[in-house]
């Protein structure tokens, strides 16, 4: 999976697109979740980001025609405060996983056109 990078090795925001919408409306009741997902990395929306440069297990679930669960490595690359979370790049991600991240990107993109 390839994605466009811009000069500081960010995906541009183009690239990513928004998923677990759902978990919106209970953002108060919720510590963390995927928001945004490319074929790099994660958004997670999360009250207390872990430090830059922390490695983590990524385990979450993407629903498409089913429910999907996703396992990755990933490091946290950077923070924001608007909304509030971190950035995480794929380090480790099987070929099941990346087909189905492939897959998620594809479809949201296609409902957004």
């Amino acid at each position: 999976m390839m994605a466009m990078r811009s000069h500081d090795g960010h995906v541009p925001r183009a690239a990513r697109v928004r998923i677990n919408e759902e978990f919106a409306p209970v953002d108060a009741f919720i510590n963390e979740y995927v928001c945004d997902i490319s074929s790099t990395g994660v958004f997670i929306r999360s009250k207390d980001p872990l430090p830059i440069g922390t490695k983590v297990n990524l385990k979450f679930s993407i629903i498409l025609d089913e429910l999907h669960v996703v396992e990755a490595a990933g490091e946290v690359v950077r923070h924001s405060h608007k909304p509030l979370g971190m950035g995480v790049a794929f380090r480790a991600v099987g070929p099941e996983a990346q087909k189905i991240i492939g897959r998620a990107v594809k479809e949201r993109r296609a409902r957004k056109q």
